[in-house]
């Protein structure tokens, strides 16, 4: 069972990670960059997501993927 300074430690990565991920799609929604320098920052949440979570890719793929997905699509006019 983990201790109350382990939970508070990933609440704390959990908000980093969300302002980090509001963020970007921020930045991207309000820029005129180009879908390669989008999709580089999308990437970079998603390293930063495994440094603070290692090994849980698969999980941001399914909680962060298809938003960040969406937004592509529909700034880039994407099919």
């Amino acid at each position: 069972m983990p201790t109350q300074e382990q939970i508070k430690d990933e609440d704390k990565r959990i908000r980093y990670l969300r302002r980090m991920v509001d963020l970007t799609m921020y930045l991207i929604i309000d820029s005129d960059m180009g879908l390669e320098d989008a999709q580089r920052h999308v990437e970079g949440v998603r390293n930063y997501a495994l440094t603070l979570f290692p090994g849980k890719g698969d999980v941001f793929d399914l909680v962060y993927g298809p938003r960040f997905k969406r937004l592509l699509i529909e700034k880039y006019s994407l099919s």
